[in-house]
């Protein structure tokens, strides 16, 4: 018998932090939702991070899934956009952890190779590929489509309950 797992993906970013719900049942996926959180561009940082904390803690108390994650960004811009993405992406991060989710954390080029077969896909081939696999998604954004991309490779590469327990004996 297998269960089905929700998995919310978690595309995070301090202007656009998309998500994406899935339900994995062995290799089977069904398309459950998604959007894009946009935090105020104007303000404390402190207030545009706790923005976007609220946001997901009501989108997981809303959705109820089971695991999350989140995808390891990889910045080529200056130190400042570093700074502030990395500070995003803590929240993205722990906020799912604090309300009793496991979180898994996959690399872009992972994300893309379990999607599309290739680690260097650009943004349309993941969104189309996305499509592919999730006929009933409705996506509206790179940002979201991106974010159900990192919930399939969750659902791929995901640590299951079965294989915890076998690694503790």
């Amino acid at each position: 018998m297998r269960i089905t797992t929700r998995i919310l993906g978690i595309d995070p970013g301090l202007r656009r932090t998309g998500w994406g719900l899935i339900e994995a049942n062995g290799n089977r996926l069904a398309y459950r939702g998604c959007g894009v959180i946009k935090p105020p561009t104007e303000g404390p940082l402190a207030q545009r991070l706790l923005f976007l904390h609220k946001a997901l803690t009501d989108l997981i108390n809303e959705h109820t899934p089971d695991e999350a994650a989140v995808e390891e960004t990889f910045v080529n811009a200056g130190a400042r956009s570093a700074l502030l993405l990395g500070q995003a992406r803590g929240v993205a991060l722990m906020t799912p952890a604090a309300l009793g989710l496991p979180v898994g954390e996959y690399a872009a080029n992972l994300i893309k190779k379990s999607v599309v077969g290739t680690g260097h896909a650009d943004k349309k081939q993941v969104m189309m590929m996305v499509k592919t696999l999730l006929p009933a998604a409705e996506i509206g954004s790179e940002d979201a489509a991106d974010a159900l991309a990192i919930a399939v490779c969750h659902a791929h590469f995901r640590e299951t309950p079965a294989a915890r327990l076998g690694r503790a004996s």
